[in-house]
């Protein structure tokens, strides 16, 4: 234990949630609405004062995209507008009390997922799994769903004593991975872990009694990073002369949480006041599931798509058996499969299945380690929201309730923001190599209509997401852009986005060949600040001096927010035994 990176972070507690208080929503609901007023009227004078018929498109551009951003904020609000917890209950004690039928104890099955991960992570997954505390009247037992059939896994889960599946076709990854496993296992009730996913002893303890209620689906806990390095005294850690030079630049081992992965404002705020309108989705690792739901659907589902296929009079035989082999899916074949399947228990007509959000942390995990880690998370959560969003068109779908629908498609624009965000921070870029800027009017107007909406909503957010870092999000909406947009296209072109596992281990690949497209758009931006800047002192920009300082902080600002992924590649594990490509 002692030799692995994660060690020194084993003293770690969870920080408790912050509820909230009748006082602060009160204070939150005022200036949410006082932001949005504001942000309104901005909208209306940009639309019938302020574009600029010297640079038409541009400023129209610029103007539609801080329209769609305004929705975006109205939305982000509908999302963590109220708080709604349902009430913690005591374990049920017998099959009746946890709504299930027969006679005899409540099976619990913690199904541990790998694929590629080593032994020594899956191991502290097992020994904390069997650790678990199982309430009186249930029994629990753990398998090993092995999808890379290796003899050591094999052999692990032997010497503890635990249930190892394999499959010889890996199809549908995690997600086939799931069914494989629910058609071989008898659990009434199955628990969800990755192979670094390590349950907290109390976690049955603490989730069955949502159970209670015969409708409830599944139950998801916050996921914790108990590993998020600290700040570090700067290292010389580079290796060439360009990522020494933009290491003394950025000093990237000086931050906390280096690849912006804490989950708290997702988790705490989000996810949990989601949860007020049946509308938190499962995130896999650390969540309980009612078989009976998962199944149901499934099965429901299956069954229209035999109907179909025995309408279809080209279907052979050999075809049908053929889908009865895969279209049974429990958890969908997809690369998003939680949020995929989340939808369509939550939409499922007459079944009236809700899920629940329980806002302590039941589990720790590891984080994202390297660029090859958090590029890979990221493109796996923009590119697989992106093709729910348009290939399955579930805000369309009549049975999934308008209130859910609006939490959904905050969700799907968020990934979609990166089409007017990359025109946001391109515009000061423009305006300082053109002399164009998209806004006509005196510099005090547009203060007076601009500021007062961004004092208010910035202090609508701190209030609204009291204890959490508001600004991280913006920095990695914009860290993240280049892999958005590699997403959007992705899917616009009818390319599947492909299941790749997180790396669990250290990875530092190639400082330029993971932030190219960042380090681009800051030497643009860098370039379009000096060009401004000299061409202003010999007399050759049309810009006047207070909108040439306006847009030189705008652009300094998303030089900043660019930064953020090139600190991330230059970051290096102060412990010496971490991977290199």
């Amino acid at each position: 234990m002692s030799d692995l990176y994660f060690a020194g972070f084993e003293s770690r507690t969870p920080n408790p949630s912050i509820p909230l208080t009748p006082k602060r929503e009160r204070i939150w609901h005022f200036l949410a609405a006082f932001s949005l007023g504001l942000g309104g009227w901005y909208c209306y004078w940009r639309w019938t004062e302020t574009l600029n018929p010297d640079a038409l498109f541009f400023s129209i551009a610029v103007a539609m995209s801080e329209t769609l951003a305004l929705i975006g904020c109205a939305l982000f609000y509908h999302d963590i507008w109220r708080q709604n917890d349902t009430p913690k209950a005591p374990a049920p004690q017998t099959r009746q009390e946890a709504g299930l039928t027969r006679h005899g104890p409540i099976l619990v099955d913690i199904l541990i997922t790998t694929l590629d991960e080593t032994s020594d992570i899956l191991e502290l997954s097992i020994q904390d799994a069997l650790n678990v505390s199982a309430p009186k009247g249930v029994v629990g037992k753990v398998y090993i769903l092995d999808d890379g059939s290796r003899e050591n896994i094999k052999q692990l889960a032997a010497r503890y004593d635990v249930g190892y599946i394999s499959r010889p076709i890996s199809a549908g990854f995690k997600a086939g991975n799931l069914r494989h496993a629910l058609l071989r296992t008898s659990g009434d009730f199955f628990v969800i872990c990755d192979a670094d996913t390590r349950l907290f002893k109390g976690f049955l303890q603490n989730t069955l009694g949502y159970f209670r209620a015969p409708k409830t689906a599944w139950v998801q806990t916050p996921h914790w990073f108990y590993d998020i390095p600290e700040p570090q005294q700067h290292r010389h850690v580079s290796r060439t002369w360009i990522e020494r030079i933009f290491a003394k630049i950025l000093s990237p081992e000086k931050a906390h949480d280096p690849f912006m992965c804490d989950p708290g404002l997702f988790f705490d705020v989000i996810q949990r006041r989601r949860h007020r309108n049946n509308a938190s989705f499962c995130c896999g690792a650390a969540s309980i599931h009612r078989k009976e739901a998962v199944l149901s659907v499934a099965l429901k589902n299956y069954g229209a798509k035999i109907l179909t296929s025995q309408a279809n009079q080209n279907e052979t035989p050999h075809t049908r058996i053929a889908m009865a082999a895969t279209d049974l899916q429990p958890f969908k074949y997809h690369v998003s499969e939680d949020i995929f399947t989340s939808i369509m228990i939550q939409s499922d007509p007459g079944s009236d299945w809700q899920s629940v959000y329980h806002p302590d942390v039941e589990s720790r995990m590891l984080s994202p380690w390297g660029m090859k880690a958090w590029t890979t998370q990221r493109f796996k959560y923009a590119g697989g929201s992106l093709d729910i969003c348009f290939r399955e068109r579930v805000l369309l779908n009549k049975h999934l309730p308008w209130r859910t629908k609006l939490h959904y498609l905050a969700t799907f624009w968020s990934y979609l923001s990166c089409l007017w965000l990359l025109i946001l921070l391109m515009a000061p870029v423009l305006t300082l190599l053109t002399g164009k800027a998209p806004i006509s009017a005196p510099l005090m107007d547009f203060v007076l209509h601009l500021g007062p909406f961004l004092l208010i909503n910035e202090l609508a957010l701190v209030v609204g997401c009291w204890g959490h870092d508001i600004n991280k999000g913006r920095q990695l909406a914009i860290a993240g852009l280049p892999l958005t947009l590699k997403a959007l296209w992705a899917v616009i072109k009818g390319q599947k986005i492909k299941f790749k596992a997180t790396p669990k281990t250290p990875f530092f690949p190639d400082f330029l060949a993971s932030v190219r497209p960042h380090i681009v758009l800051m030497s643009i931006t860098l370039f379009a600040l000096v060009f401004a800047v000299v061409s202003f002192l010999i007399g050759a920009n049309s810009l006047s001096l207070s909108f040439l300082i306006i847009n030189f902080f705008w652009a300094m600002w998303n030089i900043y927010a660019l930064s953020g992924a090139p600190r991330a590649a230059l970051w290096r594990s102060p412990i010496s035994n971490t991977g290199n490509e």
